[in-house]
């Protein structure tokens, strides 16, 4: 029986070399944390740390694995991967620098960073829409609140990810800096956003 209400600490990985230089990773580049991303994740620890955090679920890519085992030292808890939470499949735009996808592709970067809510079928060429996105985002949320026994989990994801998640809860906010920690709850049969986690 899932527990009345659950509580979720979904935050985006530290700074890798492509968020400095202004690229689009998505799912095919695969960075490791800068020195500057391994103290965001540090700062990240240290946000949860008195947070009763039971598990870490991570997107397997590398960026937010290293986040997540940074993390788990300063909270002492285990580490579980879920595909779910894998950063947005961006198709074309991938490794291009936003200039370059602005020059190319201007009107689509437009709409793919509108937060319109009722937007949810932009997509790249060989990327996903936001729709798909969210349903596989809150297919896994779903799952963690129903399946579980958990009450307080932390996730290591991506900065769509959490944008999305927002988008589909009715916020507007597109630009989700490195080390972010959103608070997400679940009760009474519905999703909740709690707010940011400050330093």
């Amino acid at each position: 029986m899932p527990a009345a209400c659950k509580c979720f600490y979904i935050f985006r990985h530290g700074e890798c070399p492509l968020n400095v230089t202004g690229h689009i990773q998505g799912q095919s580049i695969d960075g490791e944390l800068t020195e500057r991303g391994r103290q965001q994740a540090g700062r990240v620890g240290q946000k949860l740390k008195n947070r009763h955090i039971e598990i870490i679920v991570s997107s397997p890519m590398k960026r937010a694995r290293q986040t997540a085992d940074i993390v788990a030292r300063h909270i002492g808890c285990p580490i579980i991967f879920d595909e779910r939470f894998i950063e947005v499949n961006m198709g074309i735009a991938e490794g291009m620098h936003t200039s370059e996808i602005e020059r190319r592709y201007g009107t689509l970067y437009q709409k793919w960073r509108n937060c319109k809510l009722e937007d949810t079928q932009t997509r790249f060429d060989g990327g996903e829409t936001k729709a798909e996105v969210r349903a596989r985002i809150f297919e896994a949320l779903n799952e963690y609140v129903s399946e579980t026994r958990y009450i307080n989990i932390a996730v290591s994801a991506h900065g769509i990810i959490i944008s999305q998640i927002l988008l589909a809860l009715g916020i507007e906010l597109s630009d989700i800096p490195n080390g972010t920690v959103m608070q997400l709850a679940y009760k009474n049969s519905r999703w909740q956003f709690q707010g940011f986690l400050e330093e």
